[in-house]
């Protein structure tokens, strides 16, 4: 198998994990008009989470990365509600309390699982690889480009085909006006939020066969979600498809060929969408 081949195959596997962490993203920041700066953190506590139930519960991987996405989605509902909520309209501070609440959980994480890299094992009926004539795939990267799929298209069918995503459109599109209309924004941001979070920790723990858990993985993860946003569109779901994908490539191809240039390949095309299109390739310029 290629190098080019193995390359394309984990980039397109990344991608998708990065879809997974950046959609809620994307409708938290284009709902709320703020960078939720714990997402990454999310990310981080999921995984935790879920490999706790696996590892000393001996939960299936499944239901462990259900169960991790659940309670990461309880928590962002709490920090919505009683934190942020009380915050509304001062950005900056917005900011900052999710930045030291990042914090907060950093030390949380570090405190209770301690610094140690914890690995989890695929699921077993994932384990190895598939073959497809003369190529050879890892099979549980094949499911998550997979999976990413299909929550992508049940997202589209929630936000476009369904009451609740027309709140969601009406929310990012005009805030005031769907206040007007009787939607109820607040508990929107509530749902939005816990979605959003939820998505994260799910992510995860999905990625936690590959990626490992460490201390920093929320660090290291949230930079590659704004990216994606910044180049997709807030508030955009073909964006934050697109963009993961497009993340996921210039991140593995950068660090294979050009290593000590990495970081410039992947933060270039954000720097020009910003000076271009602030608004992003699929987002709408706000009004």
């Amino acid at each position: 198998m290629s190098l080019w081949l193995v390359l394309t195959v984990n980039s397109i596997a990344f991608g998708g994990l990065l879809f997974l962490l950046s959609a809620g993203f994307s409708l938290i920041f284009g709902l709320m008009r703020i960078p939720n700066l714990t997402h990454g953190s999310f990310f981080m506590l999921g995984a935790y989470f879920g490999a706790s139930f696996v590892i000393w519960g001996s939960a299936p991987f499944w239901l462990a990365a259900i169960i991790g996405a659940v309670l990461v989605a309880l928590l962002g509902g709490v920090l919505e509600r009683f934190v942020l909520r009380r915050l509304a309209g001062q950005n900056e501070a917005q900011v900052l309390v999710t930045l030291g609440v990042s914090f907060m959980i950093a030390d949380l994480c570090l405190m209770e699982w301690s610094g140690d890299p914890i690995s989890v094992e695929a699921p077993s009926p994932l384990q190895g690889v598939a073959r497809f004539g003369g190529l050879i795939f890892p099979t549980y990267r094949i499911a998550i480009i997979l999976l990413a799929l299909i929550v992508a298209v049940a997202l589209w069918a929630l936000i476009d085909g369904t009451r609740l995503g027309a709140m969601i459109r009406a929310g990012v599109d005009d805030p005031q006006m769907a206040r007007i209309c009787g939607i109820r924004v607040s508990t929107l941001f509530t749902v939005v939020f816990c979605l959003g979070a939820g998505l994260a920790g799910f992510a995860g723990m999905i990625g936690s066969p590959i990626l490992s858990i460490y201390p920093g993985l929320d660090s290291d993860m949230l930079p590659l979600a704004l990216v994606v946003v910044i180049l997709g569109g807030t508030g955009s779901l073909l964006g934050s498809l697109l963009g993961s994908f497009v993340v996921g490539f210039l991140y593995n191809f950068g660090q294979a060929l050009l290593p000590e240039l990495a970081y410039f390949v992947l933060f270039l095309p954000m720097v020009l969408i910003l000076v271009m299109r602030p608004q992003g390739l699929f987002g709408r310029r706000a009004p």
